[in-house]
């Protein structure tokens, strides 16, 4: 997945080592045997499988308490999302249920869906919080994030989505909130090693274009970079925002102008597609894709897994939605969960390609093609994985 080189970076007939955590050497497979022959080093033959990068899922909600399967009917019979969120569902009820469940609980929950997505190759998974909206609760969807990691075979990165909707109890005193979520909360929490990135929704339902540069602009003195929820229901001047703090990523993108888009390009943020969330919306309008890739600029796919607007727990899915419905091409789709993805995270010196000197993370495929794996609809041809260097079952 190196860009520039062939198609997908293919390499046939090879061979890959690891030294520790690292990939240590790439080559022509009877030069590996013979190297590892004369050195000692144990070989795992894979008989002819595909090999690609560990596939990473740079946008999930992951962390949550209940489910929204009754907003799921009630738009089905015909209510929208913002109709839903306005009367108090939609975040508001993940909200309460969040709240009010254990971290034990969270924890259990999570890594349920964890383990889907690590069973088809996924070895690097955000997490936001934005559940919480208080302090107490926020910290809490964190810490588990941070426990995933230590508990399960997979590296996981935790933004705090501090500006998500405003909570029940400040709803008539919203300035007050971001001035707690741009100030003491992000400090606590930063301060507490809890925090890789910063996160806001920028819509007309959840919060302004200010309110979101006031967030923006803290987390910037702390040392943090961004992403920013823009343009999923309208175009506010999100993306531009986005653009102008340097954002890692703005993600969604279903409403952004030729001028959001230029911005992402000057900036290098990239535009992570969310085709789980526009399906299950039910959306007419997608992502300009030919004007983000004439533009040139990286686009990323994720699940949005979280219980309300994307309930998805698959990512090769996803890939199949972001070819289906936004018309990317196989190699752009898997470029997306892989090379992309790993921008979209700050990753891209660590992850996302296979290079010597990366981490050792990747994944073994049962296919003919790598475009396959945007191909079948339920399929999951994963038969290994390798996570920090280690093999972990599939």
């Amino acid at each position: 997945m190196v860009a520039g080189a062939a198609p997908y970076g293919n390499i046939y007939d090879a061979a890959l080592a690891v030294k520790g955590d690292r990939i240590a050497w790439i080559g022509p497979s009877s030069q590996g045997r013979n190297a590892a022959a004369g050195q000692g080093v144990p070989v795992e033959d894979t008989h002819g499988r595909w090999m690609t990068p560990g596939l990473i899922d740079c946008h999930t909600h992951l962390i949550y308490g209940g489910n929204r399967v009754e907003e799921f009917e009630k738009r089905l019979c015909g209510e929208s999302y913002e109709a839903i969120a306005r009367a108090g569902g939609g975040i508001q009820s993940t909200v309460q249920a969040t709240r009010a469940a254990a971290a034990d609980a969270l924890r259990a929950s999570a890594a349920v869906r964890a383990r889907r997505l690590m069973s088809e190759g996924v070895t690097t998974i955000e997490v936001k919080s934005g559940y919480g909206l208080e302090l107490a609760a926020e910290r809490r969807m964190l810490e588990v994030a941070r426990e995933l990691e230590r508990d399960l075979p997979v590296s996981i990165k935790t933004t705090y989505l501090g500006l998500h909707a405003l909570p029940p109890e400040l709803r008539a005193d919203r300035q007050r909130f971001v001035e707690q979520v741009s100030g003491a909360w992000l400090e606590t929490l930063a301060a507490a090693g809890l925090v890789d990135a910063v996160d806001a929704f920028c819509e007309d339902i959840a919060f302004s274009l200010a309110e979101t540069e006031q967030f923006l602009r803290a987390a910037q003195r702390l040392g943090l970079k961004a992403h920013v929820h823009a343009g999923q229901l309208s175009d506010m001047g999100a993306a531009e925002l986005a653009a102008k703090y340097g954002a890692l990523s703005a993600d969604h993108l279903e409403y952004v102008s030729a001028g959001g888009v230029c911005a992402l390009a000057a900036s290098g943020t990239v535009a992570v597609l969310l085709p789980g969330a526009y399906f299950t919306l039910r959306q007419t309008t997608p992502p300009p894709v030919p004007l983000l890739r004439q533009a040139g600029v990286p686009m990323a796919v994720a699940t949005d897994s979280n219980p309300g607007t994307s309930p998805c727990t698959s990512l090769l899915l996803t890939l199949n939605m972001a070819c289906t419905l936004f018309g990317l091409t196989p190699e752009e789709a898997l470029s997306g969960a892989t090379r992309h993805a790993a921008r979209a995270l700050g990753l891209q010196g660590e992850v996302g390609t296979l290079e010597v000197g990366k981490r050792a993370d990747f994944a073994l495929w049962d296919i003919a093609r790598p475009a396959e794996l945007c191909y079948g609809l339920g399929a999951n041809p994963c038969t290994g994985v390798v996570h920090r260097g280690k093999i972990r079952a599939a």
